[in-house]
């Protein structure tokens, strides 16, 4: 190995290698081409840094002056790019390698004039890294290895055009270096057309689950789902943690809930830009956020140091998923834990899921209230502030406590300071036992009530799940003193307990819960419409099936045609037989001979039904025809006007002579004289 290598790697603790860095780093590959399938979280980007080391440097220790790329490392999301560019720069900065990112959503230009500068390695996703070689600012001509990191994932989100295309732009005399989780038959298939001869290593292979994540199932009744996630996270108050779900609207309702329960919650989802997910990662990272709620792409090789907890919040959609979301924590030696939230409808999806995905998961209960508060008080007595001696000053102060107050009330203090920074804990139901279906769980007797009618209903979009909390918060109630919520159209009746009717009231502002809802006591209980369970609607009894008896009633008797006159065929006999006229009695038909109406008298025996004169045709010359009408007869140009005069020449457009004075629609012409008429 380069010593600028192995120096990199001691400084960051690496004692040993992990078993896929070892595999990629046998001197017997250095030169070959590799198709490498290992589990996530096991060191890969560490592992095809060396495996390149020495394609990229040879027997030299540090890089020369920074030109053309030498290896381009693909990668399917900008969290992955990122990740692996910060990976490989501590990996080679002993070794003077610069690197450069070509990511979407970033500034195109900055980019290009970083690779203007010159770079050793660049890292990017397909669709920025693509454009940059099309626009000619990504000179692959001294490409000596390109690296594709989580293939089987890129080809899962559509990119096999961008590889196939950055591949065949590369140079042939190059090293392809292929990883994946797993090995489908489209990567095997990318393998063989543009690898040569590639070495198949598996890691992943005859693998046990990962020993440093520790997977739970919790299994919870379905109105506790989300009341589970926020135990959860109190009770292991892991300095970071990750909360997937399925959809970018799954994300934002968890996302606001835990901020509303005071968690420093972010969260990522393919809606968000560049720069915002960025300012979420980088906040992790810092501890101002300790919880990131995340949909699977966007949450997709992102490494977080820290991160202690992975929670399921909807289970994946196959064991892929679930190797990938649980291979966030555990890392590098670290211990994680992995837990899903199964509620009953989806315990034998999570069984599947957990077996495809050969993992042994610990069914469990999620933490109580009671468990999370026994910690709590736990972790308050071997805080290492209270093992530490109080400075001078803090003993001044700390005698003026104890003049004042009893170490009881003291210590009471500290406790009720430390939970009124966290979140405090839900109240779960019973979670339904294995191989039962959930029943509904009855209800103790709720005592005296009062109550109350709210002010918004059914047509402003109110529900329980909101009205609860409202009524709580304002009131300065816990749930526990709430019984029934009904809703109608225009308002909404709440039963609360008889003792705490009276707090309740004194807590509001005249009545007023909030802007526009505003409570008022009734001195009955309203009318619900008889039933105080079934939201106003009677419940639907099942009448009992009577059989009806037929003794009453008259068996069916068939009717015998025997008192009915059988069909009579008509006899024709007495039907007129069809007489045929005679063609002696009609006259035979006539054709009246043709007569010509317009014939010549002249010709003999010629009958003309009316007398015309032939065609006479006129004549236009001087002197013939109709002496009465004149014949038009164009002057020469000239004539009649000494010395001759100007040609005729026709009307210009806008309907004025030549002369230039407006002539009378039909007046006389310039000449004096009245124009002939035109015949025809």
């Amino acid at each position: 190995m380069i010593t600028a290598l192995s120096d990199a790697l001691a400084e960051r603790g690496y004692d040993t290698l992990t078993p896929v860095q070892e595999a990629v780093n046998d001197p017997a590959l250095q030169d070959a081409d590799l198709l490498v399938s290992a589990q996530t979280g096991s060191g890969k980007t560490v592992g095809f840094g060396l495996a390149i080391a020495h394609t990229l440097l040879g027997e030299a220790e540090r890089f020369d002056r920074a030109e053309a790329p030498m290896a381009l490392v693909i990668a399917p999301t900008r969290e992955l790019a990122f990740q692996v560019k910060r990976e490989l720069e501590w990996l080679y900065a002993k070794a003077g390698a610069k690197l450069a990112s070509c990511v979407g959503g970033m500034d195109y230009r900055d980019e290009k004039r970083t690779l203007e500068r010159g770079a050793h390695i660049v890292v990017g996703t397909p669709g920025r890294l693509r454009d940059h070689i099309q626009r000619g600012s990504l000179d692959m001509s001294g490409l000596r290895a390109i690296i594709l990191d989580e293939a089987d994932e890129m080809l899962d989100l559509g990119f096999r055009e961008d590889l196939e295309f950055m591949l065949g732009e590369a140079p042939v005399e190059r090293r392809t270096l292929m990883f994946s989780a797993t090995v489908p038959a489209m990567i095997a298939k990318l393998a063989k057309q543009y690898q040569r001869d590639a070495v198949r290593v598996n890691t992943a292979a005859g693998a046990k689950q990962h020993a440093d994540i520790s997977y739970q199932a919790l299994s919870v009744s379905p109105r506790d789902e989300e009341n589970a996630i926020i135990n959860m996270l109190r009770y292991h108050d892991a300095e970071n943690a990750i909360v997937f779900a399925n959809t970018r609207a799954s994300v934002a309702r968890l996302t606001a809930r835990f901020a509303n329960r005071g968690f420093s919650v972010v969260c990522l989802s393919g809606e968000l830009s560049q720069s915002e997910r960025s300012h979420a990662l980088q906040a992790m990272r810092d501890g101002r956020a300790r919880v990131c709620v995340a949909t699977d792409v966007a949450a997709r090789g992102i490494d977080l140091p820290n991160l202690e907890l992975v929670i399921h919040a909807e289970l994946p959609t196959n064991a892929e998923t679930l190797l990938h979301r649980s291979g966030r924590t555990g890392r590098a030696g670290r211990k994680g834990i992995s837990a899903l939230i199964v509620p009953p409808k989806m315990k034998s999806k999570a069984t599947r899921l957990l077996g495809w995905a050969k993992l042994q998961a610990e069914w469990v209960e999620a933490p109580s209230a009671e468990m999370i508060l026994a910690k709590d008080e736990e972790k308050l007595l071997t805080d290492e502030a209270l093992m530490a001696e109080p400075s001078e000053k803090e003993a001044v102060f700390a005698a003026k406590m104890l003049e004042m107050h009893s170490p009881e009330k003291i210590a009471a203090a500290y406790l009720r300071l430390y939970r009124a920074g966290v979140s405090a804990p839900e109240e779960l139901g019973p979670a339904p036992k294995p191989g039962e279906r959930p029943e509904r769980a009855q209800r103790e007797d709720f005592g005296k009530s009062v109550w109350f009618a709210l002010s918004v209903g059914r047509d402003d979009r109110a529900e329980p799940r909101w009205l609860l909390p409202l009524v709580c918060r304002a009131g300065n109630i816990d749930k526990t003193s709430i019984g029934a919520i009904r809703i109608r159209d225009t308002q909404s009746f709440v039963e609360l307990k008889e003792a705490a009717a009276d707090g309740f009231e004194a807590a509001l502002d005249n009545g007023i819960l909030e802007e526009n809802v505003k409570a008022t006591r009734l001195a009955t209980m309203p009318d619900l419409g008889g039933d105080r369970s079934g939201g106003g609607k009677k419940p639907f009894e099942k009448k009992p099936y009577e059989k009806k008896s037929f003794g009453d009633k008259k068996p069916y008797e068939k009717k015998s045609f025997g008192d009915k006159k059988p069909y009579a065929k008509k006899e024709y006999g007495d039907k007129k037989p069809y007489a045929k006229s005679a063609d002696g009695d009609k006259k035979p038909y006539e054709k009246k001979p043709f007569k010509k109406k317009f014939e010549d008298p002249t010709r003999d025996g010629a009958v003309s039904d009316k007398a015309k004169k032939p065609y006479e045709k006129k004549s236009f010359a001087a002197g013939a025809g109709d002496p009465s009408k004149r014949v038009y007869s164009k002057k020469p140009a000239g004539a009649g006007k000494p010395g001759g005069g100007k040609p005729y020449a026709g009307k210009p457009s806008g309907g004025k002579p030549a002369g230039g004075k407006p002539a009378a629609k039909y007046g006389k012409p310039k000449g004096g004289a009245a124009a002939p008429k035109r015949k025809g």
